[in-house]
């Protein structure tokens, strides 16, 4: 067994985030906008912004975060542009005591970034350019850093399944445990080459409900259901997601949900990454997986009571009392 350099190394994307807040931000229904709301202010006004925020973000980063701050060591793999927003990205890391070595800096490109619109309530419209991290090179991955690692958090490839799965064999031969959430773009593009995946190589998956639906080709609303086409034996975790309606974690043999607290909704960006990295962080400790879920959950409560998708995550594992405060049941 070759000696491990990183507890986790985290895959995928780095970006920089703006986030704009303020009361002139409306929600207005309307069916012309795909999801039935739209985000709307006055076209041709000047806006006055309550709470401007700037930080890392993509999947990547976030989940780094989370592990390094839980005490972890750990590694992120990612792609930034020479500019002042790689440079602010890879500062960061290195804050936060990630490993950014393996972040790969592009000569002449564009780190990606991202605005956040944030009304109110907490609801957002995010405006992305994925700039260097919309493509992910073979080049871009230290293969034998895989090998050299307990864990592999793996996120977004730019839609490239083919990496994914090679990342994931590596991975695997060199003894490590892999954690996967996927892009849209790899759910969407490639759930044959996923789903196989599924069936021997990935200790723990992480979705939410619209995306296991996509997975499984039904519309099913029951759980348990979607849950049956995840699982080839009972050795692996899968985690579907579900919003405000908490989540659910089923390792084939339990199955448990989780309900959420009534913490005040800010901003929910980094929410999804604080979660999933919060649930692998306490089972890589041996937490059991009713526990992983109140964890994940904490973590990601932490993070929407204010904008930035790293600020509000965990500085330690929460204790018995903070953990009983969030509701656990058995399917």
């Amino acid at each position: 067994m070759p000696k491990r350099s990183h507890d986790v190394i985290t895959i995928g994307s780095a970006l920089w985030d703006t986030f704009l807040t303020t009361e002139e931000f409306q929600e207005v229904a309307d069916k012309r906008f795909s999801t039935g709301y739209g985000e709307c202010f006055a076209l041709g006004s000047k806006i006055e912004v309550d709470e401007a925020q700037y930080g890392s973000g993509g999947g990547a980063t976030n989940a780094a975060a989370t592990f390094a701050t839980l005490g972890y060591k750990t590694a992120c793999v990612a792609r930034v542009g020479d500019d002042l927003f790689g440079q602010r990205v890879l500062e960061e890391l290195t804050e936060y005591g990630i490993d950014a070595k393996h972040v790969v800096v592009v000569k002449k490109g564009k780190t990606g970034s991202s605005v956040i619109l944030t009304t109110p309530s907490g609801k957002r419209v995010v405006l992305v350019h994925r700039g260097v991290s919309s493509m992910f090179p073979q080049s871009t991955i230290p293969w034998n850093l895989l090998q050299k690692t307990e864990w592999v958090y793996l996120t977004s490839l730019g839609g490239d399944c083919r990496l994914a799965e090679k990342v994931i064999a590596v991975a695997k031969k060199g003894g490590a445990r892999v954690a996967w959430n996927p892009g849209r773009a790899e759910l969407e593009h490639h759930p044959d080459t996923i789903m196989k995946l599924l069936r021997k190589d990935v200790d723990i998956f992480n979705v939410n409900r619209e995306e296991a639906q996509l997975l499984a080709g039904e519309s099913s609303d029951d759980i348990r259901k979607l849950f049956s086409h995840f699982f080839s034996d009972s050795n692996r975790i899968r985690i579907i997601t579900d919003g405000d309606h908490g989540a659910y974690l089923c390792n084939g043999a339990s199955c448990y949900h989780s309900g959420t607290t009534s913490t005040r909704v800010v901003s929910a960006t980094g929410a999804g990454d604080a979660f999933g990295s919060g649930v692998v962080a306490s089972l890589m400790r041996g937490d059991p997986i009713y526990m992983a879920l109140q964890v994940g959950t904490l973590n990601a409560e932490g993070v929407i009571q204010s904008p930035g998708a790293k600020t509000g995550i965990l500085t330690h594992f929460p204790s018995a009392k903070k953990l009983a405060g969030v509701p656990i049941r058995s399917l």
